[in-house]
Protein backbone atom coordinates (compact mmCIF):
# COMPACT_ATOMS: atom_id res chain seq x y z
CA UNK A 1 0.00 0.00 0.00
CA UNK A 2 1.33 3.77 -1.07
CA UNK A 3 0.84 5.95 1.55
CA UNK A 4 1.48 9.60 2.01
CA UNK A 5 0.52 11.99 4.78
CA UNK A 6 -2.56 13.69 4.98
CA UNK A 7 -3.34 17.67 5.42
CA UNK A 8 -5.95 16.62 7.73
CA UNK A 9 -5.33 17.89 11.21
CA UNK A 10 -6.01 15.35 14.69
CA UNK A 11 -5.80 14.14 16.78
CA UNK A 12 -8.87 11.86 15.78
CA UNK A 13 -10.34 8.00 17.29
CA UNK A 14 -9.89 5.17 14.67
CA UNK A 15 -14.16 4.38 15.41
CA UNK A 16 -14.65 8.10 13.60
CA UNK A 17 -13.35 6.18 10.85
CA UNK A 18 -16.01 4.06 8.35
CA UNK A 19 -15.43 0.99 6.19
CA UNK A 20 -14.27 2.15 2.75
CA UNK A 21 -12.37 5.61 4.33
CA UNK A 22 -8.84 5.52 2.32
CA UNK A 23 -7.04 6.46 5.97
CA UNK A 24 -5.25 5.07 8.47
CA UNK A 25 -4.61 6.25 12.30
CA UNK A 26 -0.90 6.68 13.75
CA UNK A 27 -1.44 7.79 17.27
CA UNK A 28 -4.43 9.22 15.74
CA UNK A 29 -3.50 11.26 12.87
CA UNK A 30 -4.36 10.45 9.72
CA UNK A 31 -2.61 8.90 7.21
CA UNK A 32 -3.99 8.73 3.29
CA UNK A 33 -4.19 5.48 1.68
CA UNK A 34 -3.91 5.46 -2.35
CA UNK A 35 -4.37 2.69 -4.63
CA UNK A 36 -1.58 0.02 -5.50
CA UNK A 37 0.34 -0.11 -8.80
CA UNK A 38 -0.27 -3.25 -10.95
CA UNK A 39 3.52 -4.61 -9.43
CA UNK A 40 2.11 -3.96 -6.30
CA UNK A 41 -1.17 -5.58 -6.45
CA UNK A 42 0.42 -8.64 -8.30
CA UNK A 43 2.52 -9.06 -5.99
CA UNK A 44 0.55 -8.88 -2.74
CA UNK A 45 -1.99 -11.75 -4.59
CA UNK A 46 1.13 -14.08 -5.14
CA UNK A 47 1.94 -13.71 -1.48
CA UNK A 48 -1.45 -13.99 -0.24
CA UNK A 49 -2.09 -17.27 -2.10
CA UNK A 50 1.10 -18.91 -0.47
CA UNK A 51 0.31 -17.67 3.36
CA UNK A 52 -3.55 -18.57 3.31
CA UNK A 53 -2.98 -22.12 1.38
CA UNK A 54 -0.52 -22.72 4.47
CA UNK A 55 -1.86 -25.98 6.92
CA UNK A 56 -2.03 -23.82 10.15
CA UNK A 57 -3.86 -20.87 8.74
CA UNK A 58 -7.42 -20.30 9.35
CA UNK A 59 -7.86 -16.59 8.20
CA UNK A 60 -6.03 -14.56 5.90
CA UNK A 61 -7.22 -10.98 4.37
CA UNK A 62 -5.98 -8.13 2.64
CA UNK A 63 -6.05 -3.90 3.83
CA UNK A 64 -8.19 -4.99 6.85
CA UNK A 65 -8.51 -2.56 9.43
CA UNK A 66 -7.03 -3.67 13.01
CA UNK A 67 -7.29 -1.13 15.93
CA UNK A 68 -4.42 -1.60 19.09
CA UNK A 69 -6.11 1.43 20.25
CA UNK A 70 -8.43 4.25 19.95
CA UNK A 71 -5.99 6.40 18.51
CA UNK A 72 -4.64 3.79 16.32
CA UNK A 73 -5.69 2.01 13.02
CA UNK A 74 -3.73 -0.57 10.57
CA UNK A 75 -4.41 -2.07 7.74
CA UNK A 76 -1.30 -4.52 6.57
CA UNK A 77 -1.52 -5.22 3.03
CA UNK A 78 -1.90 -8.90 3.99
CA UNK A 79 -3.04 -9.95 8.06
CA UNK A 80 -2.60 -13.57 8.82
CA UNK A 81 -4.55 -15.55 11.82
CA UNK A 82 -6.57 -13.37 14.54
CA UNK A 83 -8.94 -12.18 11.53
CA UNK A 84 -12.99 -12.80 13.44
CA UNK A 85 -16.26 -13.29 10.89
CA UNK A 86 -17.53 -9.95 11.56
CA UNK A 87 -18.17 -6.84 11.25
CA UNK A 88 -15.97 -3.70 11.68
CA UNK A 89 -12.48 -3.31 12.88
CA UNK A 90 -10.67 -6.19 14.33
CA UNK A 91 -9.27 -5.33 17.49
CA UNK A 92 -5.11 -5.71 18.39
CA UNK A 93 -3.14 -6.95 15.93
CA UNK A 94 -2.72 -9.76 13.05
CA UNK A 95 -0.06 -12.53 14.52
CA UNK A 96 1.77 -11.96 11.04
CA UNK A 97 1.25 -8.84 8.78
CA UNK A 98 3.28 -8.41 5.26
CA UNK A 99 3.26 -5.17 4.00
CA UNK A 100 4.58 -4.46 -0.18
CA UNK A 101 6.96 -1.73 -0.36
CA UNK A 102 7.54 -0.22 -3.93
CA UNK A 103 7.59 3.31 -5.43
CA UNK A 104 6.48 6.38 -3.28
CA UNK A 105 6.32 4.23 -0.35
CA UNK A 106 6.76 6.72 2.76
CA UNK A 107 9.28 4.99 4.82
CA UNK A 108 8.32 7.06 8.12
CA UNK A 109 5.14 6.17 8.07
CA UNK A 110 5.95 2.42 7.47
CA UNK A 111 8.35 2.41 10.65
CA UNK A 112 5.75 4.04 12.46
CA UNK A 113 3.46 1.75 11.28
CA UNK A 114 5.76 -1.43 12.45
CA UNK A 115 6.09 -0.44 15.71
CA UNK A 116 2.33 0.49 16.29
CA UNK A 117 1.59 -3.07 15.09
CA UNK A 118 4.67 -4.73 17.51
CA UNK A 119 3.74 -2.74 20.33
CA UNK A 120 0.04 -4.66 19.47
CA UNK A 121 1.34 -8.46 20.16
CA UNK A 122 2.26 -8.81 15.97
CA UNK A 123 4.82 -11.38 16.56
CA UNK A 124 6.14 -11.54 12.73
CA UNK A 125 5.78 -8.78 10.47
CA UNK A 126 7.41 -8.96 6.50
CA UNK A 127 8.10 -6.32 4.44
CA UNK A 128 8.65 -7.35 1.13
CA UNK A 129 10.78 -4.76 -1.05
CA UNK A 130 9.83 -4.19 -4.50
CA UNK A 131 11.79 -1.43 -5.40
CA UNK A 132 15.94 -2.48 -6.16
CA UNK A 133 17.24 -5.95 -5.22
CA UNK A 134 13.93 -8.11 -4.15
CA UNK A 135 14.32 -8.70 -0.44
CA UNK A 136 12.05 -8.92 2.62
CA UNK A 137 12.57 -7.48 6.02
CA UNK A 138 11.51 -9.52 9.05
CA UNK A 139 10.30 -7.20 12.20
CA UNK A 140 10.03 -9.18 15.71
CA UNK A 141 9.15 -8.00 19.08
CA UNK A 142 12.43 -7.22 21.43
CA UNK A 143 14.40 -7.46 18.30
CA UNK A 144 17.10 -4.33 16.96
CA UNK A 145 15.84 -3.06 13.57
CA UNK A 146 15.07 -5.90 11.42
CA UNK A 147 17.11 -9.05 9.63
CA UNK A 148 17.46 -8.76 5.56
CA UNK A 149 16.32 -12.12 3.17
CA UNK A 150 17.18 -12.94 -0.18
CA UNK A 151 15.64 -14.66 -2.63
CA UNK A 152 17.02 -18.22 -2.16
CA UNK A 153 16.01 -17.72 1.35
CA UNK A 154 13.19 -18.98 3.31
CA UNK A 155 11.09 -16.91 5.90
CA UNK A 156 9.66 -18.98 8.96
CA UNK A 157 7.05 -18.21 11.55
CA UNK A 158 6.90 -20.09 14.66
CA UNK A 159 3.37 -20.73 15.71
CA UNK A 160 1.48 -18.85 13.04
CA UNK A 161 2.71 -20.71 9.23
CA UNK A 162 3.38 -24.60 9.42
CA UNK A 163 5.75 -24.24 6.52
CA UNK A 164 8.27 -22.25 5.15
CA UNK A 165 7.51 -19.41 2.92
CA UNK A 166 10.27 -19.15 0.23
CA UNK A 167 11.27 -15.58 -0.31
CA UNK A 168 9.88 -15.86 -3.98
CA UNK A 169 6.46 -16.62 -3.27
CA UNK A 170 5.99 -13.51 -1.72
CA UNK A 171 6.29 -12.32 -5.18
CA UNK A 172 6.47 -14.45 -7.76
CA UNK A 173 3.31 -15.95 -9.42
CA UNK A 174 5.31 -19.62 -10.16
CA UNK A 175 6.89 -19.87 -6.58
CA UNK A 176 3.52 -19.01 -5.36
CA UNK A 177 1.68 -21.37 -6.88
CA UNK A 178 4.27 -23.88 -6.16
CA UNK A 179 4.23 -23.10 -2.62
CA UNK A 180 0.35 -23.05 -2.61
CA UNK A 181 0.09 -26.56 -4.05
CA UNK A 182 2.43 -28.06 -1.41
CA UNK A 183 0.34 -26.41 1.38
CA UNK A 184 -2.72 -27.49 -0.09
CA UNK A 185 -1.67 -31.38 -0.42
CA UNK A 186 -0.29 -31.30 3.02
CA UNK A 187 -3.82 -29.84 4.54
CA UNK A 188 -5.09 -33.38 2.55
CA UNK A 189 -2.30 -35.68 4.53
CA UNK A 190 0.01 -35.61 1.27
CA UNK A 191 3.71 -34.33 1.91
CA UNK A 192 4.07 -33.50 -1.54
CA UNK A 193 2.93 -34.23 -4.99
CA UNK A 194 4.83 -37.48 -5.38
CA UNK A 195 3.76 -38.92 -2.27
CA UNK A 196 0.29 -38.56 -4.36
CA UNK A 197 1.94 -40.56 -7.09
CA UNK A 198 2.95 -42.94 -5.11
CA UNK A 199 -0.23 -43.60 -3.47
CA UNK A 200 -1.69 -43.58 -7.27
CA UNK A 201 0.64 -46.30 -7.86
CA UNK A 202 -0.06 -48.53 -4.78
CA UNK A 203 -3.71 -48.10 -5.35
CA UNK A 204 -3.46 -49.22 -8.61
CA UNK A 205 -1.55 -52.77 -7.55
CA UNK A 206 -4.08 -52.93 -4.87
CA UNK A 207 -7.06 -52.48 -7.37
CA UNK A 208 -5.18 -55.14 -9.48
CA UNK A 209 -4.70 -57.85 -6.64
CA UNK A 210 -8.34 -57.08 -5.66
CA UNK A 211 -9.27 -57.89 -9.72
CA UNK A 212 -7.51 -60.98 -9.70
CA UNK A 213 -8.48 -62.20 -6.52
CA UNK A 214 -11.86 -61.63 -6.86
CA UNK A 215 -11.50 -63.55 -10.55
CA UNK A 216 -10.17 -66.68 -9.35
CA UNK A 217 -13.03 -66.86 -6.87
CA UNK A 218 -15.70 -66.44 -9.16
CA UNK A 219 -13.63 -69.57 -11.49
CA UNK A 220 -13.79 -71.34 -8.20
CA UNK A 221 -16.89 -70.79 -7.04
CA UNK A 222 -19.06 -68.49 -9.13
CA UNK A 223 -20.78 -65.30 -8.24
CA UNK A 224 -19.07 -64.10 -4.83
CA UNK A 225 -21.76 -62.84 -1.83
CA UNK A 226 -21.84 -58.99 -2.32
CA UNK A 227 -21.09 -58.93 1.67
CA UNK A 228 -17.62 -60.76 0.65
CA UNK A 229 -17.23 -58.62 -2.14
CA UNK A 230 -17.20 -55.99 0.35
CA UNK A 231 -15.34 -57.55 2.67
CA UNK A 232 -12.06 -58.09 -0.21
CA UNK A 233 -12.12 -54.80 -0.80
CA UNK A 234 -11.35 -53.63 2.75
CA UNK A 235 -7.88 -55.95 2.56
CA UNK A 236 -4.98 -54.24 2.39
CA UNK A 237 -1.93 -55.61 -0.08
CA UNK A 238 -1.12 -58.02 2.57
CA UNK A 239 -4.31 -59.25 3.16
CA UNK A 240 -4.97 -59.83 -0.49
CA UNK A 241 -1.68 -61.53 -0.59
CA UNK A 242 -2.58 -64.00 1.77
CA UNK A 243 -6.30 -64.35 0.34
CA UNK A 244 -4.78 -65.24 -3.06
CA UNK A 245 -2.85 -68.16 -1.47
CA UNK A 246 -5.25 -69.63 0.67
CA UNK A 247 -8.24 -69.57 -1.72
CA UNK A 248 -7.27 -72.92 -3.37
CA UNK A 249 -7.31 -74.87 0.25
CA UNK A 250 -11.16 -73.61 -0.02
CA UNK A 251 -14.05 -75.81 -0.71
CA UNK A 252 -16.94 -73.68 -0.42
CA UNK A 253 -17.45 -70.77 -0.60
CA UNK A 254 -18.61 -70.81 3.11
CA UNK A 255 -15.04 -71.39 3.66
CA UNK A 256 -14.36 -68.21 2.27
CA UNK A 257 -16.91 -65.97 4.66
CA UNK A 258 -15.14 -67.87 7.69
CA UNK A 259 -11.70 -66.56 6.64
CA UNK A 260 -12.73 -63.47 5.65
CA UNK A 261 -14.75 -63.08 9.00
CA UNK A 262 -11.44 -63.92 10.99
CA UNK A 263 -9.86 -61.15 9.17
CA UNK A 264 -12.17 -58.59 10.57
CA UNK A 265 -11.85 -59.83 13.85
CA UNK A 266 -7.82 -59.50 13.77
CA UNK A 267 -6.55 -56.46 15.41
Amino acid sequence: MIKRQSHTLGPFRAAQLRPGDPYEFNNGHPIECLPSGGRHSKSNMNGGLALESDPNVESSVFDVGFQPDVHNLCAPDIAVGNIPDTPGWVPGAPPLAVEYADVGQNEQDLQAKIRTLLKAGARHIWVVRLTGQRRVEVYEPGGDGCSVHLPGQQLRAPGVLANPVPIEALYDQDAAHEAALRNLLNRRGYQDLDAVRKEGREEGRKEGQEKLVLRLLERRFGQVQERDCQRIHQLGKDGLAALADTLLDFSTTGDLTAWLERQELQP
